[in-house]
């Protein structure tokens, strides 16, 4: 079976995993804010703090923005469950804004409607997660005008996107939004294991990050409530989690992120061999903006179903019998059991048709050529 996605692990990187193994600090030690700093220094943000996953790393930025039951979260349907989860967790209201059938990201038109019409509802979110699907960057810009005038919060949820740029700005600089979380899970362009990192520009954000990822708790005595310090003292100042990330996975996300960037090229190699070589006339692809940069993630194909004379569900069955691993990014949100419950039966006519087309093709770094071509042979010949 060739995998749609996996870990490139090096040398390096069990040497690296070695040496912490042996040292005194396995975690809770000085590769945590080595690491923060090697990925801030990289995207030009001020502030960053590993977390043990993505999804705890959404879950803090939505508490540290001050989410509660009384307000909003809105986000994307065509997105992994946490991206909503993280705003019910904090007890708020979820809805969802429909996609660019193009971009695949959310879709613009349909965000300024929604904002208007809200507005008069009073029901405008307290927060806007935008997720930049499969590395493809979302048009920040009109994100923030939108932001200014509506008066909401911007988390990018970039567990996609490290790598990517908008207009050479990278992904996770939150020169466009508040809080900007990043995902280190195996499949992504760098890994450490489980793991993730939430960046922000902001001091006193990042003040809060700190203190939710360790149990709400602070060692540092210019924070304390209380006034009568003990070298012994800890303070519990919020109702914190146990996010931390250990000094294992750090050490192991420095090493991988000093390989970033020829991660990145390698996989905008193999898109750039799928563009050229599949079935053009029968597959379509997510489009970029043209200034923009994508780390491609995933390869998301698009299968143009009225001119096939399979259905959805037979092609993705005959690909995976001929033992390539393939996926689809994502079920739609809005329509899994649970949000059924709690938002009803939403109609968002672009997610659910792309949720009957997509499908995430094999690409990552150690994806061999001739493993791709007998990828793109078996497509086009299944696919025809």
């Amino acid at each position: 079976m060739i995998p749609y996605s996996r870990q490139s692990i090096s040398k390096k990187d069990l040497k690296v995993v070695r040496n912490v193994l042996k040292s005194r600090l396995i975690t809770q030690g000085p590769f945590i804010e080595r690491f923060e700093k090697t990925i801030t220094k990289s995207v030009k943000c001020k502030y960053g703090t590993a977390v043990n996953s993505a999804t705890s790393g959404l879950h803090i930025a939505c508490l540290a923005l001050g989410l509660n039951s009384d307000h909003y979260l809105w986000t994307v349907p065509n997105t992994y469950v946490s991206s909503a989860n993280c705003g019910r967790f904090c007890g708020a209201k979820i809805d969802f804004v429909d996609i660019d059938p193009e971009t695949l990201n959310i879709s613009l038109d349909k965000l300024k409607r929604k904002l208007f019409i809200s507005k008069n509802k009073k029901k405008l979110p307290k927060i806007l997660v935008v997720v930049h699907l499969a590395g493809n960057p979302v048009d920040m810009l009109e994100i923030k005008k939108l932001s200014k005038k509506y008066k909401f919060k911007i988390i990018e949820d970039a567990s996609h996107a490290l790598g990517s740029k908008i207009n050479n700005i990278p992904i996770g600089s939150c020169k466009f939004s508040d809080i900007t979380v990043f995902s280190f899970h195996p499949v992504k362009i760098i890994t450490t294991g489980e793991g993730g990192m939430v960046l922000t520009n902001s001091k006193e954000i990042k003040i809060r990050l700190d203190i939710l990822r360790n149990n709400g708790t602070t060692r540092n005595k210019r924070l304390f409530i209380q006034k009568n310090f003990q070298p012994w003292k800890y303070e519990m100042q919020l109702l914190g989690y146990n996010y931390r990330m250990t000094d294992i996975q750090a050490a192991l996300g420095i090493s991988q992120f000093s390989q970033h960037k020829k991660f990145v090229k390698k996989r905008n190699e193999i898109a750039a061999l799928y563009k050229k070589k599949l079935n053009n006339n029968l597959i379509e692809f997510q489009k970029l903006k043209k200034g923009n940069f994508s780390s491609y993630h995933l390869m998301v194909i698009l299968l143009k179903i009225k001119k096939l004379k399979k259905t959805y569900k037979k092609i993705f069955s005959e690909i995976l019998k001929n033992k390539i691993g393939i996926n689809l990014h994502y079920f739609p949100v809005h329509l899994q059991p649970y949000y059924l419950k709690h938002c009803g039966r939403l109609k968002l006519k672009n997610s659910e048709n792309y949720a009957q087309r997509a499908i995430s093709i094999p690409i990552y770094y150690d994806l061999k050529k001739k493993d791709q071509i007998l990828v793109i042979n078996k497509l086009n010949k299944i696919i025809y």
